[in-house]
């Protein structure tokens, strides 16, 4: 939710749309468009629709809001980045711009925008509609809620020509081919007031220039899209594509084995289990790209030093985070909630990015043992009374609360499992299991809570959510922050990595932040769970998975798996009946320049938890 990313300083968002939890949830939904099955539907419509179940609601369909996994997805199928990610191997490939090249000093890069991408209205894009969106994430917070960090370091933005974006940098900055902002049509967003409260979801069709257009949208029911057929790559292969909410994975999973949607994530081992025997049904499990987490509230404070939030103060201390820590069984937890289906969990970064990817030495690792979990509360104080309960020197037990969301079966599993190795430390906790989490969230109102987010190739921005910069401006604000994380050896590695050209040194800076991240205990990895999902090959002939090998479908880096979509129908048609299908990949790309042979592969994020 799932989880900013940012060179600091950064802009001070108006408000916080939390990606906590970026992926979507249980097995659950999908936005569907009408009632009835899939196939039934396409009878009606002489059309063939991709109906995809997902849980996690909408937090904004506006680029410069949204945070959360399915938003962020959504924008990556409306609108261009300028830069993409391969499927096969997630190196930075032309998307908006089909070339770019940094100056000598790497303080102004110079973007060429295509000349055959089209609004859906018409219009052509041009480097000034790049340049707006940019521009307007510099000079109007509201507008930087969602990405700001990627333009906090933006000293000037221009359009030259039609065809030529140059961005200025106050410094070197390492994300400047991996800047996933979606960039929006001049013409109709230069009409918007606030952008804090517009949420861009009353008038249908959206403009925009992706591979699909976003037609209609119901809240916590459906969004519905239709192919662009000005799309510069080629129309995708479905007519329709709907996205259909269902809160109960059970429920989820039950439609696909109907018919009535076409492909279903986040499925628990049991269900992927289940559907791997059931006809026309395909179960995808692959390495994921999501972390799974414990946070504690360090303590929720606004920049301006005032804290707010009811968190337990003992949290506060190194040694009882430290104590939690050594009493959470992440082999347990992978074995039996997981049922295998998942990676222990280590640094930050999951090991699917190989080049950031950390686990501690062994004089730092944090196995599981209770015994000295015990004797590091003994030796801080916390002592157990007469009635076996853990209390600090205040005499105030430690009695904790922990965010649980109510559509993940895995939060519900694993807080059982928390409450009895923590209760024979003499720690109480309640889990609370909701159906939003945000609320208390940002509000500091939580002790712990279940987090995780989907990180991208490049790991900016999933760092740069634990800055000091992205707190709250005032406890009335709200921030771009995961969980209120201000450590100032942390903001210094990560200002650092931000502005670091070589791969390998920037690889050991990020390194370094996952390991000071381990160390204060405020984040508690404890998996990277696989992508469990499945597809109905009686509607989906064929998709390309990301990575290619062994890769997933659902929350791409890019929007190739629903581009590349093959209806069976058609795919059967063109073969004349033939039951063998292709994987459709992406076309040939285009010879990018990047100055002085530097070419980066750098990004961020989900997005995002997932940022989300």
């Amino acid at each position: 939710m799932v989880m900013v990313t940012k060179v600091p300083p950064r802009p001070a968002p108006a408000r916080r749309a939390l990606r906590l939890l970026l992926a979507t949830g249980v097995a659950a939904g999908s936005l569907a468009a009408v009632p009835g099955t899939a196939q039934a539907e396409d009878e009606k419509s002489g059309g063939t629709t991709l109906t995809v179940a997902v849980s996690q609601s909408i937090d904004s369909l506006s680029p410069f809001l949204a945070q959360k996994l399915t938003s962020t997805s959504i924008h990556r199928l409306a609108y261009e980045y300028l830069t993409n990610y391969d499927p096969k191997d997630a190196r930075t490939v032309p998307g908006l711009a089909t070339a770019w090249t940094p100056s000598a000093d790497k303080l102004t890069w110079t973007y060429t925008i295509r000349k055959d991408s089209t609004w859906s209205d018409g219009k052509p894009v041009t480097a000034e509609d790049a340049a707006w969106t940019f521009r307007k994430m510099m000079t109007d917070p509201n507008a930087a809620t969602a990405n700001g960090s990627f333009t906090a370091n933006f000293a000037e933005v221009t359009a030259s020509d039609p065809q030529t974006l140059v961005i200025r940098l106050k410094k070197p900055q390492a994300t400047m081919t991996a800047l996933d902002v979606p960039i929006v049509p001049k013409h109709v967003w230069e009409k918007v007031g606030d952008f804090s409260k517009f949420n861009n979801d009353k008038q249908f069709p959206i403009v925009g220039n992706g591979p699909f257009v976003i037609t209609d949208f119901k809240v916590d029911q459906y969004i519905k899209l239709k192919p662009n057929k000005k799309f510069w790559r080629g129309a995708p292969k479905f007519d329709e594509l709907v996205f259909k909410y269902y809160k109960d994975g059970d429920a989820a999973v039950a439609a696909l084995q109907k018919g009535e949607v076409s492909f279903v994530p986040n499925l628990t081992p049991a269900q992927a289990d289940a559907l791997k025997t059931q006809k026309d049904i395909k179960v995808n499990d692959a390495p994921g790209r999501r972390f799974y987490a414990l946070a504690t509230n360090p303590g929720a404070k606004a920049r301006d030093g005032k804290t707010f939030g009811n968190g337990h103060p003992a949290l506060l201390d190194p040694a009882v985070r430290k104590a939690l820590f050594l009493a959470v069984d992440r082999t347990t937890i992978v074995d039996k909630v997981f049922q295998g289906h998942a990676v222990e969990g280590q640094g930050y970064i999951p090991p699917r990015f190989g080049s950031y990817f950390w686990e501690p030495p062994a004089a730092q690792k944090r196995t599981y043992d209770p015994a000295t979990a015990e004797k590091v509360l003994d030796a801080a104080g916390y002592r157990k009374n007469a009635d076996g309960k853990r209390v600090g020197k205040d005499g105030r037990p430690l009695d904790f609360r922990i965010l649980c969301h109510a559509t993940d079966p895995n939060d519900k599993a694993v807080g059982k499992y928390l409450q009895e190795w923590w209760g024979k430390l003499g720690i109480g906790l309640k889990v609370e299991c909701l159906d939003s989490v945000s609320d208390p969230w940002a509000k500091g109102d939580y002790d712990l809570a279940f987090d995780g987010w989907s990180v991208n190739p490049d790991p900016d921005y999933v760092l740069s959510i634990h800055t000091c910069g992205t707190l709250p401006a005032t406890p009335k604000d709200t921030g771009a922050t995961d969980n209120f994380i201000c450590d100032p050896q942390f903001d210094g590695l990560y200002a650092q990595q931000a502005v670091e050209y070589d791969a390998a040194k920037r690889a050991d800076l990020v390194k370094r932040m996952q390991s000071r991240l381990y160390d204060t205990g405020y984040m508690n990895v404890m998996a990277y769970p696989n992508a469990l999902e499945a597809y109905r090959t009686d509607q989906i002939r064929s998709i390309t998975t990301m990575p290619e090998a062994a890769g997933n479908l659902w929350g791409q880096d890019g929007y190739w798996s629903w581009w590349s979509a093959v209806p069976t129908a058609q795919a059967e048609d063109d073969q004349g009946g033939s039951s063998t299908g292709v994987i459709v990949g992406i076309a040939a790309a285009v010879v990018v320049v990047v100055g002085a042979g530097l070419f980066l592969g750098l990004r961020r994020r989900s997005t995002a938890d997932d940022r989300e």
